[in-house]
């Protein structure tokens, strides 16, 4: 599978398999002040791995986090 832009680094081989969804919490590739707004959100998602057993309520977490990154991100396009 191509990629068009890999996921965050901070994450390990095995997070990435464990929650594929991370791989959307990716910023660098960003602008400068879409990359602030959106690497906030990777740092919940940071959190919620760290310190959350994985199971099906972590993983709604996750996914609604994403949602929200992406509505935070694109509020602040031009």
């Amino acid at each position: 599978m191509s990629e068009i832009h890999p996921p965050p680094s901070e994450f390990t081989a095995e997070q990435l398999a464990a929650d594929p969804i991370l791989r959307y919490f990716h910023y660098a590739h960003l602008p400068p002040k879409l990359q602030s707004a959106s690497k906030q959100f990777f740092g919940l998602a940071q959190f919620i791995v760290e310190s959350i057993p994985r199971n099906a309520e972590r993983t709604v977490a996750l996914r609604k986090l994403l949602e929200a990154k992406d509505a935070g991100v694109r509020a602040n396009l031009p």
